[in-house]
């Protein structure tokens, strides 16, 4: 899957304004010799109602929504590696972080390229290896481990 609208997000994540945190997927590689991995982004625009409060004249996005934004991408990852078994009803729940560092603040104007790499599925649980970059840099890393649930069952 190359470059890939909003729209196309939508398809996947049940998400919407202001929780849905991932702009552009730029890259789904299902076939890296390594493991399947995605490429996304999150433009950060002084405009997040989050910055209202965190932290007035000091704006950083809060960490919570970072691992989040990284989990959507996770999530967007394994629904798109399940290909035609994916159910319409389908979702991805966040359901850990472990190994979380944050290494600098996310600030306005930055574009964070939200990366998951699959480590393992199997029993309707998900693991990833997440990262967040700025200009290359690593700003967040975590492993994320989501559950595979559906709609009329949660």
């Amino acid at each position: 899957m190359s470059s890939q609208p909003v729209e196309k997000i939508q398809e996947f994540l049940p998400h919407r304004y202001p929780f849905l945190l991932v702009d552009r997927i730029n890259e789904v590689d299902l076939e890296s010799e390594e493991t399947p991995v995605i490429r996304a982004i999150k433009n950060v625009t002084i405009n997040e109602e989050f910055f209202n409060g965190h932290f007035p004249g000091h704006p950083v996005m809060p960490g919570v929504l970072i691992l989040e934004a990284m989990a959507q991408a996770a999530g967007l990852l394994g629904m798109t590696m399940l290909g035609q078994e994916r159910k319409p009803t389908m979702l991805y729940y966040f359901a850990g972080a472990d190994n979380v560092r944050f290494k600098r603040p996310i600030v306005p104007g930055d574009q964070v390229v939200l990366e998951a790499r699959f480590i393992s599925g199997r029993r309707r649980i998900w693991k990833f290896d997440c990262q967040g970059l700025v200009d290359g840099e690593v700003v967040c890393s975590a492993l994320i481990t989501c559950a595979e649930r559906d709609m009329e069952q949660a």
